[in-house]
Parts: C-alpha cells; sequence; structure tokens
C-alpha cells in the first residue's frame, strides 16, 4: 500500500512539474481596447488570439479584454507602455497625447478613403513617429485597423447646418484636436471617456456625440438618441501597439506570424466596418432615429480655416500637406 501511494505521489508530482513547466513555456500577452464586446474590432483581436495559439502550438497566448476592462483609453496605452499589459489598440489621435504628431492621423477631413488611410500608414512619412513613439514610450506599431467614419448624433434638436452646433454639449474623446473641431463648430466640447458616454446621453449630461455607425450600433447609442447626422467629419484609423521589450522578447518567427495575422484580421475587420456602414443609416431610420443628411460643407469650412495652422507646430510643418496627398 505504501508502494502504490509512493508511485501515485511521483506520478502527480510528475504531472505538476509538466503543467508549471508548459505554463512557463507560454508567453502571455494581454490585449486591450476601450470598445465594446460586441464590436468588429474585438472580432479580430480574437481571431488574432487564435492565429497565434495555433501557429505557435500554444507559445503564445494572447488574452483580449475588451469594453474598457483595463481602463480608460490613456490607461490602456499607459499600461502598455509600461511593460503592465502588452498590446493596446488606440484612436490615432490617444497616441497624439504622448508623440504629438500622430493626432493629424485621426485629424477631421484629412483622409477621402479607407485606402487613402492604408496608403499613408504603409509611407515614410511614418517612420518618424513611429521611431519617436518607440524610443519614449516603448510602443511599437505593428499594424492598425480602420475604426469607421465619424458622424454626430442628437438626442435634444436636429442639426442641419453648422450654426445649430451653437452650444451643443458634444461629448468628445480627451483628445486636443477634437476639442478644437469641437469649438470650430461653436460647440460645446465635453470629454468624456466612452465607457461612460451611454449613461450620460439617457440621462441628458451631453446632448450629442460623435462616433462611426459600427460604434454607436455595437454601443447601444442608438437607444438613447434621436438624430443621426451625417456629418462625415472624420475617419478614424486605430493603430495596434505591442510593448518594446514584448515585442523583442519574440523570436523573429513569432513576430513574423504575429505581424502577418494582425494584417490579415485587420484588413477583414476593415471590410466588414465597411460593409455594416453601407446599411447601418437605413438601420437605425428603421429604428426610429432621424437621419439628416447635413450641409456638410458648413461643418467642413471652419475646421479647415483652423486646425492645420493650429497644429502645424506640433505636427510639424508640411505634414498635413505629406499625409493629404499620400
Amino acid at each position: 500500500m505504501a508502494v502504490r501511494m509512493t508511485r501515485r505521489a511521483v506520478l502527480a508530482s510528475a504531472s505538476v512539474f509538466a503543467i508549471i513547466g508548459r505554463a512557463r513555456a507560454a508567453t502571455v500577452i494581454r490585449w486591450a481596447t476601450v470598445v465594446a464586446a460586441a464590436h468588429p474590432e474585438v472580432a479580430m483581436m480574437n481571431k488574432v488570439a487564435a492565429d497565434m495559439k495555433e501557429q505557435t502550438a500554444g507559445a503564445i497566448e494572447i488574452q483580449v479584454f475588451p469594453n474598457g476592462q483595463l481602463g480608460a483609453s490613456r490607461d490602456i496605452i499607459e499600461s502598455a507602455s509600461s511593460g503592465a499589459t502588452q498590446m493596446v489598440v488606440e484612436g490615432a489621435a490617444q497616441f497624439g497625447q504622448f508623440v504629438a504628431p500622430f493626432s493629424i492621423l485621426e485629424a477631421p477631413y484629412v483622409w477621402r478613403d479607407p485606402a487613402h488611410i492604408r496608403r499613408a500608414l504603409a509611407a515614410p512619412l511614418m517612420d518618424g513617429m513611429v521611431n519617436q513613439l518607440i524610443a519614449e514610450r516603448s510602443l511599437r506599431m505593428i499594424g492598425a485597423n480602420y475604426y469607421g467614419t465619424r458622424h454626430v448624433t442628437s438626442g435634444t434638436r436636429p442639426l442641419h447646418t453648422v450654426d445649430d452646433m451653437k452650444g451643443f454639449k458634444l461629448r468628445i474623446p480627451e483628445v486636443d484636436t477634437y476639442r478644437a473641431m469641437a469649438e470650430a463648430w461653436g460647440a460645446r466640447p465635453t470629454p468624456l471617456n466612452i465607457g461612460e458616454l451611454y449613461l450620460a446621453l439617457s440621462q441628458g449630461a451631453v446632448d450629442g456625440q460623435e462616433n462611426p455607425l459600427p460604434t454607436i450600433q455595437a454601443s447601444k447609442f442608438n437607444e438613447v438618441q434621436k438624430y443621426l447626422v451625417l456629418t462625415a467629419h472624420i475617419m478614424t484609423p486605430r493603430p495596434i501597439m505591442i510593448n518594446e521589450k514584448t515585442w523583442m522578447s519574440l523570436d523573429a518567427k513569432q513576430q513574423e506570424i504575429l505581424r502577418a495575422a494582425i494584417a490579415r484580421r485587420a484588413h477583414e475587420q476593415d471590410d466588414e466596418i465597411v460593409s455594416r456602414e453601407a446599411g447601418l443609416a437605413e438601420t437605425f431610420a428603421k429604428g426610429g432615429m432621424t437621419v439628416i443628411t447635413p450641409d456638410v460643407e458648413t461643418f467642413r469650412k471652419p475646421v479647415i480655416a483652423k486646425m492645420p495652422a493650429l497644429f502645424e507646430a506640433k505636427w510639424g510643418k508640411g505634414l498635413w500637406d505629406k499625409v493629404v496627398s499620400a
């Protein structure tokens, strides 16, 4: 009996050590976003995680944290920078808080279409800001996705021209370019974390917000807003960043697999966003929202008159023209 117990103990110990060995062999990467779990971006992240697990035979385990579980936008960027988490995907302007030229990538009226965004992000004009972010914040850009074209929603009044924006309490991300845009419109910019936005809209703490149509759907903002105003003022690319120390801990093959998985799945997400954008205005109208096609030029004109000159010192002389012509 004693001999059998000893054998069991030996076998149990061997199993435990085997499990510990496998756990130690796996590199765990925590990847954060603030968007809702129902958003296509989160589906993209989960697919990348599955690809990495399969193609590295379990050596790389990516854990996905949507819906601001690990903090607001600035929090998750700083966390990835410090290495407390390892990956983050956020709007380009959010990274402009750390390396100023990044915010031009989410400036109003700078992009013509998603293809324009892809060309610019692959162009040499990105090299300086990408290298600066590595050097100063230990964050390396290894991909990007198309988040969508942003439109204004209102819970209080219809908005047909920019004159209707006067005094309008518009929720914005906590980013200086968004504040400047709202002020150029005559609105009252109200910075607020997206995780708090549904409640703020439902309680009337803000009059409205602006986001791409798939985000409005995923976050259910259409439930608490009366008007969808098709301003199409910003197209948002969302860079995908990895902590530099984490990146350097991966071998060359693992780096290649991760880049390829992100490129493939982000492109799929881009297509899904474009597809959804094509039909969501009609979906919202059928759900009870009033869809307004405003005089877009009245929204565009005061922003273009103000912002390129206002931010030239931050972005660098001539960068606006380089991005527009990419």
